[in-house]
């Protein structure tokens, strides 16, 4: 199995991410990704993974209760690799609206919204949909514009910066399905459940 660089793939776990699927994403393409669940773990990593399924209370406190939002933020100020996955993309902002209001990493200036209710429409968003590439990054090298990759959320991003977009959708409201900066890159959708597309965009992300 390849490792991508001297320090290979994270993925970090603290008790609320859907990281084995993502780990196995990563072995379907020959990419070693190990899991870490302490503080001391990411220091090294040449490039980390924040998944997330549930609730942004809960994971936002588990990060901060297992001690690995200062690691994860140096991480990031490092400029080494770093990819959120769907509420790994929502902790980056600085707050969140869901059940409340919650302060997130505050990497990225902007806010975590829920969908507006309308007619006909279904929250959550879940299923598959079309993406449309703001802006070319190497996260999205070889990947089609109006991709289709498979979501499942209730809330979204609202960057205050429009220019750290690099994908939108559409569903009722118009939302930042990927996001980038330097090399920080984050996805609302799941790539490792979401087939070909997804897994391209894997692969770019263990290419780096």
């Amino acid at each position: 199995m390849k490792t991508s660089g001297v320090a290979g793939i994270h993925i970090i776990d603290y008790g609320m991410g859907n990281l084995r699927s993502v780990q196995k994403a990563f072995a379907k393409l020959g990419f070693e990704a190990d899991i870490v669940t302490r503080p001391e773990e990411i220091a090294g990593c040449g490039k980390l993974v924040l998944p997330g399924v549930g609730a942004f209370r809960d994971a936002i406190a588990e990060l901060r209760k297992q001690d690995l939002v200062e690691p994860v933020l140096e991480h990031v100020n490092s400029g080494r690799p770093f990819l959120g996955i769907c509420l790994g993309l929502q902790m980056l902002f600085d707050t969140s609206h869901e059940d409340g209001e919650w302060p997130g990493l505050g990497i990225l200036p902007g806010e975590v919204v829920r969908f507006d209710e309308a007619p006909g429409l279904k929250i959550p968003h879940m299923g598959w949909n079309r993406v449309e590439i703001a802006k070319q990054t190497p996260l999205l090298a070889g990947i089609p514009d109006g991709a289709h990759f498979y979501f499942v959320h209730s809330y979204y991003v609202a960057p205050r910066d429009a220019s750290v977009v690099a994908g939108w959708c559409a569903h009722g409201n118009r939302f930042a399905a990927i996001v980038a900066r330097d090399h920080l890159f984050a996805t609302q959708f799941h790539p490792e459940k979401s087939q070909a597309a997804g897994l391209k965009l894997l692969e770019n992300f263990a290419r780096l």
